[in-house]
């Protein structure tokens, strides 16, 4: 390897390495701030926060990778080319398509690595995380509840004075508000000396044992005037158990979608087979459907059931334009009513039904596009590379000034026009094709204008195609005063 191959591939990892670690470090930052509720004021010890954010950390690499391509190009070329070593390679005889062929290479290699990266370590990552946050509750399930004061617990607002055991499932001084199913505040409160949070990881039911307490229960009198004096029903018990659903503790928003759509936890070959599976039981619902939806009528029982049809039908080498003229008239009413009846459940079955093969078709959709990205993320690390290299050095700026702002517009345009790709593929708007490879398509050639221009010491813009025509017009104009 030569000198100059080796400086440019040290000059060019150093500045990778250095802006991958800070980008991911903001990234990092922000999906703590996304998931602030779920961590803060719950008492979580330290391993379980760094496995929170180990199981996080994954899925943030298909955005910084790309940025840190994008502006490390940019800047190791904008000083390459503010430093004039452009000009002493390109007076030595090397020309630019020379000097980026290492870094092409490492190109070549940082994408393989990412395409494996996005198809091996990305989906267990996320299986990971996704039941990480929904069965934290199982594991600890009081971290629901903070010491001294009130935290919001599905239909409980629960309050205790202290925690203790190893998992602090044993609670001392409870005080717990039921809300009312009606909207108009708490109409029950119960009250305990201490009590026991029971649990399993098989259960999706939490048990919370009260001991020793009291239960107040607001009672609505039927006379209004009645209701000034506000009454209410007082019980002690020695044992009380509210049972509590799991998916409601901790706050821990886990939508059911996240969780059943596991498009995101799956590789190439386990998307291509459950792609498969998909369009097998879309197909055989559409087919059972148009079979029943004729059967639903009412019209081949009609036919089958009356003679006189049969026979009338016969005679005719071709359908007669009146059908109901083969029928008597107390058949006629009692066909125009199955009629309507028949198209009213008929419009229904079909409305349920177009709903129901849109819902399928949406998840189709959104495994093609999961299936995609594995290979647009690959792709993007090429396409950031070509157009921040030449870029860089078109701009003859290094540092983290000029080439931070580029290369952020540059990324939101491309980050954009993903989801915004992404979205209408998902409605059915576009193929999922066309949607995950959209950013691609439209940023690909500038990426080829950029090298072109850059290759050939062409400027960004190139102003004598603006200024000539208007001193061409300002000199015309002289010569007519003339």
């Amino acid at each position: 390897m030569k000198i100059l191959d080796r400086y440019l591939l040290k000059t060019f990892s150093i500045t990778f390495t250095t802006v991958f670690v800070i980008l991911f470090f903001i990234f990092i930052l922000q999906t703590i701030w996304l998931f602030i509720a779920e961590l803060a004021g719950k008492d979580l010890d330290a391993p379980m926060i760094f496995k929170f954010l180990m199981f996080s950390m994954p899925r943030i690499i298909p955005l910084v990778l790309p940025l840190s391509i994008l502006l490390a190009s940019i800047m190791t070329f904008g000083n390459l080319a503010e430093n004039y070593e452009f000009a002493a390679m390109k007076s030595a005889g090397i020309s630019l398509q020379r000097a980026i062929i290492p870094l092409t290479i490492f190109i070549t290699v940082l994408s393989i690595v990412a395409f494996l990266f996005a198809n091996n370590v990305i989906p267990y990552a996320e299986y990971k995380f996704i039941n990480f946050r929904k069965n934290i509750a199982q594991v600890k399930p009081a971290l629901a509840i903070t010491e001294g004061q009130f935290s919001d617990v599905g239909i409980y607002n629960i309050k205790v004075n202290k925690k203790s055991g190893d998992n602090g499932n044993s609670l001392t001084g409870i005080t717990i508000h039921k809300k009312s199913t009606m909207g108009d505040g708490s109409k029950t409160v119960i009250k305990a000396k201490d009590g026991e949070l029971i649990s399993s990881e098989k259960s999706s039911i939490l048990k919370l044992v009260l001991n020793n307490g009291n239960y107040y229960e607001d009672i609505v009198p039927k006379k209004y005037e009645d209701r000034n004096k506000l009454p209410f029903a007082k019980s002690a018990f020695k044992k009380y158990t509210i049972n509590i659903d799991l998916s409601q503790l901790n706050k821990v928003e886990v939508n059911e979608e996240q969780v059943s759509n596991t498009n995101t936890m799956l590789t190439v070959s386990e998307l291509n087979y459950t792609l498969d599976s998909l369009h097998k039981n879309l197909d055989t619902e559409i087919t059972s459907f148009s079979e029943n939806i004729n059967l639903q009528t009412g019209i081949t029982a009609i036919s089958n059931s009356n003679k006189i049809v049969a026979d009338s039908l016969k005679k005719f080498k071709a359908m007669p334009k009146n059908i109901l003229s083969l029928f008597k008239n107390e058949e006629k009413l009692n066909i125009l009513k199955t009629a309507a009846s028949n198209i009213l459940s008929t419009s229904y079955n079909i409305d349920a039904s177009k709903a129901n093969l849109e819902n399928k078709q949406k998840m189709i959709n959104e495994h093609y596009l999961a299936l995609y990205d594995k290979f647009v993320i690959a792709f993007a690390c090429f396409l950031m590379f070509f157009i921040g290299a030449p870029l860089g050095a078109i701009i003859r700026k290094g540092g983290l000034g000029l080439p931070i702002v580029f290369a952020v517009f540059i990324f939101i345009t491309f980050h954009f026009i993903n989801t915004f790709g992404k979205r209408i593929s998902q409605e059915d708007g576009l193929s999922p094709f066309l949607g995950a490879w959209m950013s691609s398509f439209i940023l690909t050639p500038v990426a080829v204008f950029l090298t072109y221009r850059a290759t050939n010491d062409i400027g960004l813009i190139n102003m004598d195609v603006i200024t000539s025509p208007i001193q061409k017009l300002i000199k015309k104009l002289f010569q007519k005063q003339i």
